[in-house]
């Protein structure tokens, strides 16, 4: 079984809307990502092993700050004031009366961690931090010491490659994910606001907040990493009576097992899945409701919930009718999967069909695009990673509200059986080096 976090939203008190995610019961853990690569149902996807660990003893509460991921992305002003900010909204909407701090190697999701640690002293019961490092001043000599700001500035694509080949230590049971994800990761964040959290990055000194935390404290680290051993160790040195472990599982859930040793839990021993990375043909539909930010800010969370959930209703109503299989959804879009092209154009069509019906006595109407592209992904463990998906993605993002774009190998397949297209051009799609010919399908005769 996949797992994917639930995301919800909640509304900072200047009006941003932040995304947060909640997968598992238990424990409540805060997790402090690696900002800005952040996406609360993405960034961990390809880590299957390490979610199923985690969730077996933690109610885990993932979350993206502005500008990044599924949180609102029309920012212009991100600082670290910001990120206090939307971490708080996350706290309060999660109803975090009692957790655990966590935060990865990443120098903005330490200080987010130490912050509320050092805000909330009776509310974190511990803290636990993965190969951290006090500065960037550690790194120096390291590959990601030499991807700085400069690069970013120059080069946003290729600072992107370079980090995230770098930052993800994936192993051999997740082949194929960090080609997708050095696709997908430029998808979480505008090149405008990243550069800015890059920046903020690599003037960060978490240095003097260390000996300031009075909670216990975890410091862990895997090996091979492109954090230091003797950066961690440092940093376990200067927060008082901190425990500092190293280990090497590349699937993290010996992290895990640490983790829930260290909190006073029985952890199960969860052994790491077995891969099951296969290609094989595909139709995959990505559908977006459109304006949801807009729509959430508008209406409130309750109001805007409801329309979430008839919207997922209707979806899947409809997914079922044509033998579609869910892949992930985060309330106001799906990954939808078939094994017939045919079926998934019909399931399409009658998706904005059984919009349109909706809209005609609904007072808050529900617009949705679509885009649909067929080939052979990577299946691992439920999840579908590669080319394929990336590119109806891409598509989907290239639709009008009400409009189901598809991709030309789409229609080719379809030819002789009854579907009405219209050629909508060529695009340049992000992360292809050829133009992408795509057409509109007529659904409302």
């Amino acid at each position: 079984m996949t797992i994917v976090p639930r995301v919800q939203y909640t509304t900072t008190p200047d009006g941003v809307s932040i995304a947060w995610g909640e997968a598992g019961e238990g424990t409540a853990l805060l997790y402090c990502g690696a900002t800005p690569f952040t996406h609360v149902q993405e960034a961990l996807s390809p880590y299957q092993d390490y979610l199923r660990a985690m969730t077996s003893s933690f109610r885990l509460i993932t979350f993206d700050v502005r500008g990044v991921g599924l949180s609102e992305r029309d920012v212009h002003e991100v600082s670290t004031t910001t990120m206090i900010t939307d971490v708080e909204a996350v706290i309060r909407a999660a109803n975090l009366d009692r957790f655990i701090a966590f935060a990865d190697g990443n120098l903005l999701a330490l200080f987010t961690c130490l912050k509320v640690a050092l805000a909330h002293p009776q509310q974190v019961t511990h803290v636990v931090l993965e190969s951290p490092t006090e500065s960037m001043r550690e790194l120096a000599d390291t590959p990601m010491g030499r991807t700085a700001a400069k690069l970013a500035e120059l080069d946003w694509n290729v600072y992107l490659q370079t980090a995230v080949r770098v930052l993800i230590n994936l192993g051999p049971e997740a082949t194929g994910a960090i080609d997708y994800m050095a696709a997908a990761i430029g998808s979480w964040v505008d090149q405008s606001v990243g550069i800015k959290y890059v920046r903020m990055h690599e003037a960060m000194d978490v240095g003097a907040l260390l000996s300031q935390i009075a909670q216990p404290t975890l410091v862990t680290r895997i090996e091979p990493f492109y954090v230091p051993a003797r950066a961690s160790q440092r940093v376990a040195a200067k927060i008082p009576g901190a425990q500092f472990r190293q280990y090497s599982d590349p699937t993290y859930v010996e992290q895990v097992a640490l983790m829930a040793e260290f909190v006073g839990l029985s952890s199960r021993t969860i052994a790491p899945a077995k891969s099951s990375s296969t290609s094989f043909f595909r139709a995959v539909l990505f559908t977006d409701l459109v304006g949801h930010t807009e729509m959430m800010q508008r209406l409130g969370d309750r109001r805007g919930r409801e329309v979430l959930r008839e919207h997922e209703r209707i979806t899947r109503e409809q997914l079922n009718r044509h033998d579609g299989t869910e892949i992930k959804t985060d309330g106001d879009s799906f990954m939808i999967s078939f094994t017939s092209v045919t079926a998934a154009m019909e399931c399409a069509a009658d998706l904005q069909r059984s919009f349109d019906t909706h809209n005609q006595a609904a007072s808050e109407p529900i617009t949705v695009r679509m885009g649909l592209n067929a080939g052979e992904p990577i299946e691992e463990d439920g999840d579908l990673f590669g080319a394929t998906v990336i590119l109806a993605s891409r598509i989907a993002a290239k639709a009008g509200g009400g409009e189901i774009l598809v991709a030309d190998t789409v229609r080719g397949l379809c030819s002789g059986k009854g579907f009405l297209f219209s050629d909508r051009g060529e695009f340049e799609a992000k992360g292809f080096e050829e133009p992408v010919r795509i057409y509109e399908v007529s659904w409302r005769s």
